[in-house]
């Protein structure tokens, strides 16, 4: 990006001896002018400014999480009993709906149907005892079983239809190509909490 300096020379007239000084622009110091990135961006500054964005920020992050009223986990992984990281999900989930006073929604969703029931059944049990080790007796569970459709986009309808605030996951899910990441954020209508392994 160039710019244009003009270099003139400059008469200074003093009022006491009428006479004339000229000065030239190597005696002259001109600070360059900068020019902005983006000339239609203008540049505020408010007293105290620095205050109320500390301010803000603290509010918007504490508000965050204090609005949330409705947690969804999804159960994706077809062990009976539960995945390391649906084990995390499960504490994470319940351990913030203690603490904000927000209700669960599990659901378990699995594209194919499965050959055994007893399979399934223990799966939901662990997912009771999970639930009632973080104390959370009460749940919501909803099953997603054989519909043929991509786990990210039942989490996606599901959290839609129930109004969710919050989807708590595990990475375990992206890892294994059971979600995928980039159909999250064009399916999933709110923020989700993905943990790490």
């Amino acid at each position: 990006m160039a710019s244009l300096h003009s270099l003139a020379a400059v008469s200074v007239i003093t009022t006491g001896e009428n006479k004339g000084t000229s000065l030239t622009s190597s005696t002259l110091r001109f600070k360059p002018r900068e020019i902005p990135i983006f000339p239609n961006h203008r540049r505020v500054v408010l007293k105290g400014g620095s205050a109320i964005k500390a301010q803000s920020k603290e509010t918007s992050a504490g508000d965050a999480f204090t609005n949330i009223k409705h947690l969804l986990l999804p159960v994706i992984d077809r062990n009976p009993y539960l995945s390391e990281g649906t084990r995390q999900a499960a504490a994470t989930t319940t351990s913030l709906a203690n603490k904000y006073g927000a209700d669960i929604t599990v659901v378990v969703i699995d594209e194919e149907k499965r050959e055994s029931s007893s399979e399934h059944e223990t799966q939901v049990s662990n997912i009771r005892w999970h639930l009632a080790e973080g104390g959370f007796e009460e749940f919501k569970l909803l099953e997603r079983l054989g519909e043929g459709k991509k786990a990210t986009a039942v989490i996606g309808e599901v959290a839609d239809d129930l109004g969710t605030e919050l989807v708590v996951m595990s990475m375990e899910a992206i890892h294994s190509k059971f979600i995928d990441a980039n159909l999250l954020a064009e399916f999933i209508p709110c923020p989700v909490l993905l943990l790490p392994l």
